[in-house]
């Protein structure tokens, strides 16, 4: 989607000067420096800035999670990256409101976990007792970024391989440079002589909305386009598990226990990723680990037979894992592909003791039963290739995206058209009450809607819509999407309340008040206009709507005896 010259010079949110690091921790959190120690194990050897908080089960994490799980003697670099839960929940500031206030639910900060987006080295050493140094460059966020982030990562960590830390500091001095990441803005951002141009995504964007790679301002030199924040090369890593997309896509919607098994982190975190994004704009609500490692703080109580796994997804690499996870109902073996007709080949399993290690043929391993019938013609297009291998990537990626978006939607537009029906009536609204809530969410009632309003009328899948509505009811990606929406709308109706209290004639309503109501009337006036000004409010105020209840403040206060303001004013 095109953005405007303007939205793009538009200045930062009105806010007191920024400190030092204070925009970079907008982006990150720090850097780490990992390296493999043969006497100590896997230890950070820097953080930067230096300044940086990280809790010791937080360092512990990172490190484990900075290395490949297993002993390759491969040389070279590999990409990958991990999530981990945060010791500190993230308090948001004014710009950091708007940031989770107007992105879309996939791409908001995540207050409770961390990012890591790994680049690591290894390489031919005779001067260490191993043979070979093994290091890793970590870069830390709550920004869920990931291809973004990868690009980062890789300039980043090549400039540390060749020049040291010097090179990480003027980095992230590169970072504290740039503009926040406010949503719908498209930005150019110099790190490391390089400049790299991105949009960030808005709610307010068409869903599968392509960035405009047009540069803004005077043409910069060897400007790289990043076209996207957050998507992934999906169709590499779920080609070896075509036939069996329809189902992933359930298995995701509905927050079933999924372990993805690969031989390397950065085919697992991936596919994992990928799976995320299958069920997008709907946001993922169940944790996920794009990289997990036996040394986790929660490896015992997802290996436990006792009781029944978590709604989670989990990437994995060490074979122990085949093991101590067949009691898992779903798991999703994947690997490289370079044949693509292996996929059509593939038969899903019920079976899943046969699962003992890693060289497992690629498939999925489920008993689980697909309430949709397949849909063969995505899959036949995304293998039709004339003459084999000259399709671009990109647009096989595109294809994929672009039919799990249309699918998602399909299955949202009816939720979306109910929950419509549980606002209150424009009538019930007050300018002087508190807006009114929603109707609850009728199961019953949702269901019954769906013969005449139900996903058939936008999607050619057949199948069990309702069971699958059903399913989708008991999953933590239903409560994430009902809790969403309902504040959203929530806070329309506040809007409009507000916006009414603006346009309203205060003479007329104080008009035979009592002292005490007009005092009541002030305070709440004042409330409002405190939460607006101090952006403590996700609804956002016209100005006119601002300046008019300044003047009925200024009014009502004007009016009550002249002690009684003095006392009012200290409020």
């Amino acid at each position: 989607m095109a953005t405007s010259t303007s939205e793009y010079q538009h200045d930062e949110p009105s806010s007191p000067a920024l400190a030092p690091w204070e925009r970079f921790s907008r982006w990150l959190h720090c850097v780490c420096i990992v390296v493999f120690d043969l006497e100590l194990g896997q230890a950070i050897e820097d953080v930067y800035p230096a300044e940086a908080e990280l809790s010791t089960s937080e360092k512990r994490n990172i490190c484990y999670l900075s290395f490949p799980d297993s002993n390759s003697a491969a040389m070279g670099d590999t990409q990958f990256h991990f999530r981990i839960r945060s010791d500190r929940r993230l308090e948001l500031d004014s710009s950091e409101v708007l940031v989770d206030r107007d992105s879309p639910a996939v791409l908001k900060p995540d207050i409770a976990h961390y990012y890591g987006f790994v680049y690591f080295r290894q390489e031919k050493d005779s001067t260490s007792k191993r043979g070979y140094m093994q290091k890793s460059v970590v870069l830390l966020s709550r920004l869920p970024y990931v291809k973004f982030f990868s690009v980062i990562s890789k300039t980043v960590a090549e400039g540390y391989f060749e020049h040291g830390m010097v090179s990480i500091e003027s980095s992230c001095h590169d970072i504290d440079q740039w503009r926040l990441p406010i949503p719908g803005r498209t930005l150019q951002l110099p790190i490391s002589g390089k400049v790299l141009q991105i949009r960030i995504p808005s709610k307010k964007d068409k869903p599968g909305a392509v960035s405009s790679p047009e540069v803004y301002g005077q043409a910069i030199p060897a400007v790289t386009i990043v076209s996207s924040v957050q998507d992934v090369d999906s169709f590499s890593c779920l080609q070896p598990v075509l036939p069996h997309l329809n189902v992933l896509w359930e298995l995701v919607l509905v927050g079933e226990p999924i372990v993805v098994m690969a031989s390397t982190p950065d085919i697992c975190a991936t596919t994992v990723q990928a799976l995320i994004n299958m069920i997008k704009p709907l946001k993922y609500a169940s944790d996920f680990r794009p990289y997990f490692t036996i040394h986790d703080n929660e490896f015992k109580e997802y290996t436990t037979k006792t009781q029944a796994p978590p709604s989670i997804i989990l990437g994995v690499t060490n074979p122990y894992f085949a093991k101590t996870l067949q009691h898992w109902p779903h798991v999703l073996v994947v690997d490289s592909c370079s044949n693509p007709g292996l996929s059509s080949t593939i038969k899903r399993t019920k079976n899943l003791k046969g699962l003992t290690t890693l060289d497992t043929t690629p498939g999925l391993y489920t008993k689980y039963l697909p309430t949709m019938k397949e849909d063969k013609f995505i899959i036949r297009r995304l293998l039709k290739q004339v003459p084999p291998g000259t399709r671009p990537q990109e647009a096989q990626n595109a294809m994929l995206t672009r039919h799990f978006l249309e699918q998602t939607q399909s299955f949202i537009i009816p939720l979306e058209r109910y929950i419509t029906t549980l606002m209150p009536l424009q009538k019930n609204i007050s300018p002087w009450k508190s807006a009114p809530n929603l109707k609850p969410f009728d199961v019953e009632e949702f269901i019954r809607s769906l013969n005449k309003a139900g996903p058939q009328l936008t999607s050619d899948i057949k199948g069990n819509w309702q069971t699958l509505y059903r399913k989708f009811f008991k999953s933590p990606n239903f409560d994430g999407w009902l809790r969403s929406r309902q504040a959203e709308i929530l806070e329309a109706l506040q809007l409009r309340q507000i916006e009414m209290m603006g346009a309203a004639d205060i003479t007329a309503y104080i008009k035979g008040k009592a002292e005490v109501e007009i005092v009541d009337l002030i305070l709440r006036l004042k409330d409002k206009l405190v939460n607006i000004k101090c952006n403590n409010s996700n609804v956002s105020i016209s100005e006119v709507t601002r300046h008019r209840l300044t003047e009925h403040l200024i009014f009502v206060v004007s009016i009550l005896p002249p002690d009684l303001q003095g006392i009012l004013k200290n409020i």
